[in-house]
């Protein structure tokens, strides 16, 4: 069996995440028992929620074990097998975690599942048909309820899910508005995505700024929101929802280090009778065969566009999840391990 890299969470961010919480060791493999599988993993998954999890505080998931390998999204194939169901080769998605490999039982039900790439790139199943796609399209469909004409505004907008919203909401005949940080990213979102318009918000220091330039793109108000980030942007946008708009509340990014992230004009969700939920997709695990779906095929036909950030090794998996907190990628964030 071969040898596996693994990174562990060492200790417990004080305030921000550093690269000096996480520890990198090596072990066995075990060896297989009847029912599992081994699975090489070709890319590892770098996501927002995994930052939540370093902490021990109450959360909607369980905190992050010290000393375990970190969790996380992972895709690749079945490198041996001791289970009817998968064969050496079969390509697989799953939450292997921050590894080389993985042994699964390939009996429990959601562990593992098998993919086709014949039209679908293997990282693809990370993104915008994985959780990052579901996640994207649960909140827009379900709870934005996208209609043509309405305009649906999104943070993050580069990024693994904002990128889906927001395609997602021009093919269901929408105006579609995004935040993003760097004119780089904004271009991107505008010139590859199809945006309607979108905000650079590095460019604009304050929240009277940001305002204007949402008034700008916004005439006739916002009837959509999903929100990644929190902080001054939903503050800015708050003001510009139309009555009984919608806000899919997905991630708040801006608090994740612990300080607070309080809402100015909390009035406004009164005064325009608006819907704030938050969700979390694994709680709705009926949708994601409807999802994945419409995302592969839209994948699959070149209607749905996405970018990636790359970085090479497993060993690289730490500094790369601090980049990502810090808005450095471009695109979904990857590790590439073999």
């Amino acid at each position: 069996m071969p040898i596996n890299q693994q990174i562990l969470l060492d200790n417990r961010p004080k305030e921000e995440a550093t690269v000096s919480n996480f520890k990198l060791v090596s072990s066995e493999t075990p060896a297989l028992k009847d029912g599992e599988v081994l699975v090489k993993h070709h890319y590892l998954s770098l996501d927002p929620y995994m930052r939540g999890r370093m902490n021990d505080s109450k959360s909607y998931t369980a905190a992050q074990a010290l000393g375990e390998v970190m969790g996380g999204g992972t895709v690749g194939e079945i490198a041996e097998s001791k289970n009817p169901k998968f064969a050496v080769g079969d390509k697989v998605v799953g939450m292997g975690g921050w590894q080389q490999y993985s042994v699964v039982d390939g009996n429990a039900p959601g562990m593992l599942r098998k993919v086709e790439t014949q039209y679908i790139p293997l990282s693809a199943y990370l993104g915008s048909v994985g959780m990052p796609g579901v996640t994207a399209w649960y909140g827009l469909m379900k709870i934005c309820e996208p209609k043509a004409g309405q305009t649906i505004a999104v943070s993050a907008a580069s990024g693994a899910v904002g990128s889906v919203v927001g395609q997602l909401a021009k093919a269901k005949g929408c105006r579609v508005i995004g935040f993003a940080g760097g004119a780089d990213k904004c271009k991107y979102v505008v010139d590859e995505l199809g945006f309607d318009a979108c905000i650079d918000y590095k460019a604009h220091p304050d929240s009277k700024s940001l305002y204007k330039a949402l008034k700008d793109v916004t005439p006739d108000g916002i009837d959509g929101y999903f929100e990644n980030v929190g902080g001054v942007i939903l503050d800015v946008v708050l003001s510009r929802m139309n009555a009984f708009g919608r806000i899919a509340l997905c991630g708040m990014i801006a608090g994740y280090n612990g300080a607070p992230v309080p809402i100015t004009q909390p009035q406004l969700l009164l005064v325009n009778r608006i819907t704030l939920r938050g969700f979390i997709v694994s709680e709705h695990m009926e949708v994601w065969p409807e999802a994945l779906k419409e995302l592969g095929t839209m994948v699959a036909m070149g209607k749905l566009k996405f970018k990636e950030s790359v970085a090479q090794g497993i060993a690289a998996a730490p500094e790369a999840f601090i980049g990502l907190l810090s808005g450095k990628n471009f695109g979904k964030q990857l590790v590439k391990l073999n």
